[in-house]
C-alpha cells in the first residue's frame, strides 16, 4: 500500500503557454508543442505565412466517428444519427506568434479549451507522427525497395516507442510517390513524454537560452524556461572583471501573471500531495545539489564577486535547509487531545497558505532563495521567487535541480525585475505570504504595502552588528574573530561584524587588528588563495568610499585605509581593501547608516554597561556579541543586550534551521521569522476539528443550545420534586423529595431535589437529568445549585431509586 505514496498528483491543467520571445519560429512552435503536450493538449498549425506570422491551435483527436444507428426505444426503428468527425478542431483555443525587430513574439489569443484534457497523449493521431528524420528514413528506403512492414521494423530500432502502423508508412510512401509531401515542410508535434507530470525530466540538455552570448536569462513559468517579451533588460556585470555575464529581462505584466495563474493552478494538486511524496522530493532536490554544488559556487561567483571558498559554504548552509525541509513530516504536526467532551476530541492542523512569493537579495543568491522555497513548497504551498536582478544565475540553476527532482510543474516559478514586480507581488489578490531580505528601505515598503493587502509577511531587513571585547578576551582568538567576521564576503553579509566596542580602550586591540587586516588577499573569487573579494557593483563601491570620507571628516581616525587598493590584471573591478575606522561615535553618520563593504568601527566605553547601552541605543537589532573570559559578564550581556542573534565568543551566528533566524528593532519587520519552528508556522495556517463519534438512538434529538446549568419548567420555574419521601440516613440533612415520574427538560427526564446544605445548613437544589446513556457517555452526576456535586447524597438516592424499583 506505500507504493501509493510514489506517485503525484498532477492533472493536466489545459495552461496556455506564457507569452515570450523567440530566435526563430521553429523553437516557438517546439515550445508551443511541449508546453500543450505537458498540459493536456496537442497543438496543431492553423495558419501559416513562413516569414511573417504562424496561428497555432488545439487539435482535438482520438475520436472517431459513431457509423452505428442507433434504436429508438419508443419505436424500435432504427434512427440515423449525425456522424461525428474523426478530429474535433472547434476547440477556440488559438496562439498567434508574429516576427518583430528580428524575434518571434509569442502571444495568446484565446487561451480557453471546449474539452477536458487527453488522459494519455499517447492515444491522439499525432503520437503517430513521423518525424523529419523519419521521413527521409522512409524515402531512403522506400528507393531502395523497403515494404512498409519492413520499414516500420527498422524505424522501431531506432525507436522502440514508436506508434505508427504500416498503414501510415504506405500513406508516407504515397504523398511521396504523388510528390504532395516535402520532407522538409513534414514537422511533427510528437510528444516526447506523457502528460504525467515531469517528475522524471532531465537538465542534461543544455537549454537555448543558455546558448546564445550573453545569455538572457528567462522566465520560468509552469515548469518551462520562457524568454520574455519585454524589450527592457539588465546587464549581469561580473564585479572583477566587468564584463557582461548575462541579461535579465524585466518580466513583463502579462508573464508575472500567468505565473501567478500557474502557481494558483497547480496548488490544488501539490497541497493534497501525500507530505511524504513532498519530502522525497526535497531528499531528491538536496542530493542534485550536492552533485551540482561546484557549478552553483562558480555561477556565484561569477556574478556575485565572493569567493569560491565563500560561496561553496553558501551553498551548504544551503544545504541545511533543504535537509530541514526534509523533515516535514514530523515539522508540520498539528496537536490532538481525545475526549475533551463527552465523546468529542479536538485536534489541530497546519495547513499550507496558497501561493506564496519571495523576494531576494544580491548578498547571498543561492542561500536566501533556499531559506525561502524549500519550506515552502514542502508545506504544500507554490511559489513565486524574485532573484535578485544583479545575480539570477544561481536562482535559475537552482530551479532547473528543483524541476529534475520531480517538482511539478507550476509549483516554483521564477520571474525577474525591479520595483514593477515587486509592486505587483505585494498587490497580486492570488499571494496570501511574502518572504523579503534586502536594505531597509525596500523591506519597510514592501511589508506596508504588502500587509495593506492583507498578506503575511516577513522582511529581514537592514543590520548594523556589534562585538563587545572585554580587557579579559582571548586576544588570539577574538582577533581572528573580528577579521574574519569584519572583512569576510566583502563585508556584504548580513552577519558582518561590523562595529567593535572595546571596553577599558582599543589602543592595545589596534596594532595587532591591522596586522591581522592586512594579511588578508585580496583578489578576484576565482583564485583558491582569495580572502576578499569584490564588491557587488560600482554603486555599492561609492556609497562604502563616500561613508568612509565622511567618517574622517566627522573625526573618526583611518588606521587602515583599503579604497585604493589595485589588483593585477582585474583594475576595473570593484574591490575595496579592509578599512579600520578608531575613534568612532554614536552620532557619526559611518555609524548610523549600514556599510555593505570591508569596513570595521572601532569604539570605545568605559564600562560593560556603558557598552551595552551603546548597542542597544543603534536602531539596528539584528546581532550582537561579546568576547570575555568572565561567564558572570556574558550572562548580564546575554541577558540586556537587544538583539536577535547573540553570540558568545563566537561572531554573530547564522543558526541552524531548527533554530529562529531572528532580529529586532528595525532589523525585521513582520509576523513570523525565518528558521526553526516559527519558518513553519508562518507559510501554514492551523485549522482546529472538533468531532464527535456516537451510536445516536433513532428518537435522540440533538440541542442546538448550550447545556444548562440548572434545570427548570418551561414557564422558567424551578422544577420541583413531590412531597413523599424517601429513605434518608443523615440526620442533618433536610426533607427529600422523591423524584417525578412527569418533569422534563430538553435533554431528557429532569428534577431537582431541595435538600440542607450539612455544612452551612443553608437550603440548596439538586437537579438530576434521567436518560438513556450509551456507553461513550460519561456517568451522570447531581448537580448542586451553585454547580458544585454531591457524591454522597448520589449514593443515597441511588440506593432509594433501586428500593423503588
Amino acid at each position: 500500500m506505500m507504493d501509493d505514496y510514489d506517485v503525484i498528483s498532477d492533472t493536466p491543467q489545459m495552461l496556455p503557454p506564457p507569452p515570450g520571445s523567440f530566435p526563430d519560429r521553429e523553437e516557438l512552435i517546439q515550445h508551443v508543442g511541449e508546453f500543450g503536450i505537458s498540459q493536456g493538449y496537442v497543438v496543431t498549425i492553423k495558419q501559416s505565412k513562413k516569414e511573417k506570422v504562424v496561428v497555432l491551435g488545439c487539435q482535438r483527436g482520438g475520436v472517431y466517428r459513431n457509423r452505428r444507428k442507433t434504436i429508438d426505444d419508443g419505436t424500435s426503428e432504427l434512427i440515423r444519427k449525425r456522424k461525428s468527425g474523426s478530429r474535433l478542431t472547434n476547440c477556440p483555443f488559438e496562439l498567434v506568434g508574429k516576427k518583430d525587430d528580428g524575434f518571434w513574439v509569442l502571444s495568446v489569443k484565446n487561451g480557453s479549451h471546449n474539452h477536458e484534457p487527453l488522459s494519455d497523449i499517447t492515444q491522439h493521431p499525432s503520437a503517430r507522427r513521423f518525424t523529419e528524420d523519419e521521413v527521409l528514413l522512409i524515402k531512403e528506403m522506400t528507393e531502395a525497395g523497403l515494404k512498409p512492414r519492413q520499414i516500420l521494423k527498422k524505424l522501431r530500432q531506432h525507436n522502440p516507442e514508436l506508434l505508427s502502423t504500416p498503414k501510415h508508412v504506405y500513406n508516407i510512401k504515397t504523398k511521396l510517390r504523388q510528390g504532395n509531401l516535402t520532407v522538409k515542410r513534414y514537422k511533427t508535434l510528437r510528444p516526447q513524454t506523457s502528460a504525467q507530470g515531469n517528475s522524471n525530466s532531465s537538465t542534461t540538455s543544455e537549454p537555448s537560452w543558455r546558448q546564445r552570448y550573453p545569455p538572457r536569462v528567462p522566465n520560468f513559468i509552469g515548469g518551462m524556461f520562457i524568454d520574455s517579451q519585454s524589450r527592457t533588460s539588465i546587464d549581469v556585470i561580473n564585479p572583477a572583471t566587468q564584463q557582461v555575464v548575462s541579461q535579465v529581462p524585466l518580466t513583463t505584466g502579462e508573464e508575472f501573471r500567468a505565473a501567478v495563474y500557474a502557481a494558483k493552478c497547480s496548488l490544488p494538486s501539490w497541497r493534497n500531495t501525500p507530505v511524504m511524496t513532498r519530502q522525497r522530493i526535497m531528499f531528491r532536490f538536496q542530493e542534485l545539489i550536492r552533485r551540482d554544488i561546484d557549478k552553483i559556487a562558480q555561477n556565484i561567483t561569477s556574478e556575485q564577486g565572493k569567493t569560491l571558498k565563500d560561496a561553496r559554504n553558501e551553498m551548504l548552509r544551503g544545504l541545511e535547509v533543504v535537509e530541514h525541509a526534509c523533515g516535514m513530516t514530523s515539522l508540520q504536526m498539528g496537536d490532538f487531545v481525545s475526549n475533551i467532551r463527552s465523546g468529542v476530541d479536538s485536534y489541530s492542523l497546519r495547513e499550507p497558505l496558497g501561493v506564496c512569493a519571495g523576494i531576494c537579495p544580491s548578498n547571498f543568491p543561492a542561500l536566501v532563495p533556499l531559506l525561502m522555497f524549500p519550506i515552502a513548497v514542502a508545506c504544500g504551498n507554490t511559489f513565486i521567487l524574485k532573484p535578485s536582478e544583479k545575480d539570477p544565475g544561481a536562482c535559475m540553476i537552482l530551479a532547473e535541480l528543483a524541476m529534475e527532482a520531480g517538482l511539478p510543474n507550476g509549483v516554483l516559478n521564477v520571474v525577474h525585475g525591479t520595483n514593477d514586480i515587486v509592486n505587483a507581488i505585494c498587490d497580486d489578490d492570488d499571494i496570501k505570504a511574502i518572504t523579503f531580505v534586502g536594505p531597509d528601505s525596500s523591506g519597510s515598503h514592501i511589508h506596508a504595502r504588502a500587509s495593506s493587502n492583507g498578506k503575511r509577511v516577513q522582511s529581514n531587513i537592514g543590520a548594523k552588528n556589534h562585538a563587545i571585547v572585554m580587557p579579559d578576551a582571548n586576544k588570539d582568538a577574538t582577533l581572528d574573530a573580528l577579521a574574519a567576521a569584519g572583512f569576510g564576503g566583502a563585508g556584504q553579509r548580513c552577519t558582518t561584524l561590523n562595529t567593535v566596542v572595546f571596553v577599558g580602550g582599543s589602543k592595545s586591540w589596534e596594532e595587532k587588528l591591522v596586522e591581522r587586516a592586512k594579511a588578508l588577499k585580496v583578489n578576484v573569487g576565482t583564485d583558491p588563495d582569495t580572502d576578499v573579494g569584490p564588491v557587488i557593483n560600482k554603486m555599492a563601491k561609492e556609497k562604502v568610499n563616500r561613508l568612509i570620507q565622511i567618517g574622517i571628516e566627522a573625526g573618526a581616525r583611518l588606521i587602515l585605509d583599503g579604497r585604493h587598493i589595485e589588483v593585477p590584471k582585474y583594475e576595473m573591478g570593484n574591490f575595496i581593501g579592509p578599512t579600520i575606522l578608531s575613534d568612532v561615535t554614536d552620532g557619526m553618520e559611518c555609524y548610523k547608516e549600514e556599510i555593505t563593504g570591508p569596513v570595521l568601527l572601532c569604539m570605545q566605553a568605559g564600562s560593560l554597561e556603558e557598552a551595552i547601552a551603546i548597542v542597544n541605543r543603534n536602531r539596528y537589532g539584528f546581532g550582537a556579541s561579546i568576547f570575555t573570559k568572565n561567564g558572570a559578564s556574558a550572562r548580564k550581556f546575554q541577558t540586556e543586550i537587544e538583539a536577535g542573534q547573540v553570540g558568545v565568543n563566537v561572531p554573530v551566528p547564522a543558526p541552524l534551521p531548527f533554530f529562529a533566524f531572528t532580529g529586532t528593532e528595525a532589523s525585521f519587520s513582520g509576523d513570523l521569522n525565518f528558521h526553526g519552528k516559527t519558518g513553519v508556522d508562518f507559510y501554514t495556517q492551523i485549522k482546529t476539528v472538533s468531532q464527535q463519534w456516537k451510536d445516536f438512538r433513532i428518537n435522540d434529538e440533538i440541542p442546538l443550545e448550550m447545556p444548562p446549568t440548572n434545570f427548570q419548567s418551561s414557564d422558567g420555574t424551578s422544577l420541583l420534586l413531590p412531597t413523599h419521601s424517601f429513605p434518608n440516613t443523615d440526620d442533618d440533612r433536610g426533607h427529600l423529595a422523591s423524584p417525578s415520574d412527569n418533569l422534563d427538560c430538553d435533554n431528557g427526564p429532569s428534577f431537582t431535589i431541595p435538600h440542607k446544605d450539612f455544612q452551612t445548613g443553608e437550603a440548596v437544589s439538586l437537579g438530576l437529568q434521567l436518560r438513556d446513556f450509551q456507553n461513550s457517555d460519561v456517568s451522570p452526576a447531581l448537580l448542586m445549585s451553585d454547580g458544585s456535586q454531591d457524591p454522597k447524597f448520589l449514593t443515597h438516592f441511588l440506593n432509594w431509586s433501586r428500593n423503588a424499583q
